[in-house]
């Protein structure tokens, strides 16, 4: 094999894997999963609904939240941690599923509810008022399970739990 063939080749392996480098960061950013899952309940005029949710409470996991999923299951969701009890503002940005965003007080009582929100959409969805915590769930579920303004979260977020 000739000098000049290589230092083609070697060039070429130096580009792949300057490619393979920095894809990897670009994984690593988008994949970024709250550390752990667990079981939230929702005390509703209906009954009490369980949902099994992921805990976003670095700041990484509340930035990416549900970003780039394709799908979310019913009975699954997100809970952003925003301690202590302020206002909230969420987007869209980037997420393909839409959801019912229930802001939550510190109490543990449910503030608002933004119902089928649009995704990827860049529009600043507020809690309009002081919120400790906002669960993300698939579009729908409010209505599906009756889950409205007032009723009580159960976790241990809120002390209830």
């Amino acid at each position: 094999m000739s000098s000049e063939c290589k230092a083609v080749r070697s060039i070429a392996r130096g580009w792949l894997a300057a490619i393979l480098v920095v894809a990897g960061f670009a994984v690593a950013s988008v994949s970024v999963r709250a550390a752990s899952v667990q079981p939230l309940e929702i005390v509703t005029k209906n009954g009490v609904q369980v949902f099994s949710v992921e805990m976003a409470t670095t700041e990484d996991e509340k930035q990416t939240g549900l970003m780039y999923r394709k799908e979310l299951a019913d009975g699954k969701g997100m809970l952003f941690d925003f301690n202590p009890e302020q206002e909230v503002s969420m987007w869209m940005k980037n997420t393909y599923v839409s959801l019912d965003m229930i802001f939550i007080r510190a109490d543990g009582r449910i503030l608002r509810i933004a119902e089928n929100t649009e995704p990827l959409s860049t529009k600043i969805i507020s809690s309009k008022g002081p919120a400790r915590a906002v669960l993300e769930v698939v579009a729908g579920t409010a209505q599906k399970y009756g889950i409205r303004p007032g009723d009580r979260v159960g976790h241990p977020l809120f002390g209830n739990k």
